[in-house]
């Protein structure tokens, strides 16, 4: 059921901080909660409504935090449980929402569990916690299926067993160091209620949830009839192994834990999830009025620039999403994308800014579209992806399995740069200040924080400017929108009665559709007139609709 309480989540804008990027308080070259802590009044100047902090939590790292050693604890790498208590103080100070990161489909291989279930006989309850199974073949030498993991390789690990026989293998849908869950053990839905209560009891808003559509799998484990399509996409494609039906009882679940802390305090608390799913209808399951409040929408992001595939995807989202009684939750941006101003652009036309126009037209789009919008960290500087990073630093465990560069991720990941023009650009405090763990290009001074903060043209305003008006505009948020018609190639709509967003996907210039000079645009835009690869709102009259 709908909520009594105000949904603030419903029309949101927040802020994804990737929090080893973001700003380091210590000087050794790795972001940090107190380094998030000093960022929060920038981000208070930009008009977001909330922050999500990735994985935090002890870790080995193997997968940048994402997989976890023990959930209720902060690296050293990152402070400690008092300056995670201090940056929750600070942002409910200024009025800015806290979710974390929570990865419930699998965990680090040096988490306790996980130690206990190797120490354990097969067949044990340690090793019903996760998906342990004997081998195919002579002496179990084979998996004991044909599923490969998502980064890469076979799907299983074998073990040695104490007596130091080669014995049972275990599932890890991404690395290794990363074994599944196994949710079907009533223990491992326990301990994640016991992690919840942690956080939320500590003052949390909310969740973004890892792998939302993971956790269970097939109880048989079969072979599956195109075992290398999740890594072939790096995608949740394999559907024994994600979206399983059960999974639903579980956001249940989780719904009626955080509706209990409202209950008690009238603070709203929010379920977002990291679902990939096939298709919107699917996607809308996951956000029926009593499991996750909202799960992210990547149709939008993976959409090739082209106004027929954007219209496609936003009447699909607002027709299946929207009419389960959630919003739609957009995206362009994230720590596993590549950034839009590279993805936008077009080898042909490299060096000319093209990226970078589209890319301003697409956040337009996006804050003008109803719904909840998350913003990726250095999104709003216009920042590129880094393409050339040398091999000998890249961290992304996908380079380490497949030794392939395609689709791996520290390009999105570099440090972000705050001030100066050489590295580490503010990112680091301290004369003797350690390197960036990722290194950042030169030509990141012209991306800094300050740069972009004296220059009314730089992507930042943009992004200021659109979310005041949003903020300050009863037409934009949650609600609905109309299609207008308009030229081949070109988008428009009108929120309410009379805001109108439209977005020129061409490169020739068409004629607005509302006369007169634009309330915002994410280009120069003179009246009467839509440039190309340009997005503007007006306030129409009414004649124009």
């Amino acid at each position: 059921m709908l909520s009594k309480y105000r949904c603030w989540w419903r029309d949101a804008v927040i802020y994804q901080v990737y929090v080893r990027s973001f700003l380091d308080s210590t000087g050794d070259g790795i972001g940090d909660l107190a380094g998030v802590r000093a960022g929060l009044p920038y981000l208070k100047k930009l008009g977001v409504d909330g922050i999500w902090l990735s994985p935090f939590y002890p870790s080995p790292q193997h997968d940048h935090g994402y997989d976890v050693a023990d959930y209720c604890g902060v690296d050293p790498l990152f402070g400690d449980l008092a300056e995670f208590d201090l940056l929750v103080t600070a942002a409910r100070r200024l009025g800015i929402k806290v979710l974390l990161d929570i990865v419930p489909n699998h965990c680090s291989s040096e988490h306790p569990w996980f130690r206990e279930a190797l120490a354990a006989a097969p067949g044990s309850p340690a090793r019903a916690r996760f998906h342990f199974a004997d081998g195919r073949g002579p002496d179990g030498t084979e998996p004991p299926n044909n599923w490969h993991a998502m980064f890469g390789g076979p799907a299983w690990t074998r073990v040695t067993e104490a007596d130091g026989r080669p014995g049972q293998w275990y599932l890890h849908m991404f690395t290794p160091e990363q074994p599944d869950w196994n949710w079907r053990e009533p223990e491992v839905a326990a301990e994640f209620d016991r992690v919840l209560r942690f956080w939320l009891d500590r003052g949390v808003d909310g969740f973004r949830i890892d792998v939302a559509a993971g956790l269970y799998k097939h109880p048989e484990l079969p072979d599956s009839p195109d075992p290398e399509a999740d890594a072939r996409t790096r995608d949740s494609v394999n559907p024994l192994a994600w979206n399983q039906p059960e999974v639903h009882d579980v956001w249940r679940h989780w719904r009626a834990v955080c509706e209990e802390y409202t209950a008690h305090d009238g603070r709203e608390r929010l379920l977002v999830g990291e679902v990939s799913v096939p298709t919107a209808r699917e996607h809308a399951e996951y956000v029926r009025p009593d499991e996750l409040h909202q799960a992210f929408f990547f149709d939008l992001l993976g959409a090739p620039w082209n106004a027929d595939a954007f219209r496609k995807v936003i009447s699909e989202a607002m027709q299946d999403i929207a009419g389960t009684g959630s919003t739609v939750t957009w995206v362009l941006n994230n720590h596993d994308q590549v950034r839009t101003v590279t993805r936008y652009g077009e080898p042909a036309t490299e060096g000319s800014g093209l990226g970078a126009t589209r890319a301003r037209a697409a956040a337009l789009l996006m804050l003008a579209l109803p719904g909840a919008a998350y913003i990726y960290q250095g999104e709003e500087l216009g920042l590129p992806e880094v393409v050339d990073l040398p091999d000998d630093v890249l961290t992304d465990p996908i380079f380490r399995r497949t030794g392939s560069r395609a689709r791996i991720r520290d390009g999105c990941r570099v440090p972000l740069p705050w001030s100066g023009q050489a590295s580490p650009f503010g990112f680091t405090s301290g004369a003797e200040s350690a390197k960036p763990w990722l290194p950042q290009p030169s030509y990141f001074a012209e991306y800094a924080t300050d740069r972009a903060l004296a220059d009314t043209r730089s992507f930042w305003h943009l992004y200021r400017d659109g979310l005041q008006l949003r903020a300050a505009l009863p037409q934009l948020g949650e609600g609905t929108l109309r299609w207008l018609d308009a030229p081949p190639g070109v988008l428009a709509f009108v929120r309410g009665d009379d805001l109108v967003c439209a977005v020129n996907f061409g490169t020739a210039p068409t004629p607005a559709p509302v006369s007169g000079t634009p309330l915002l645009s994410s280009g120069p835009c003179p009246a009467g007139v839509l440039p190309g690869s340009t997005a503007a709102w007006w306030i129409s009259d009414g004649t124009d609709l």
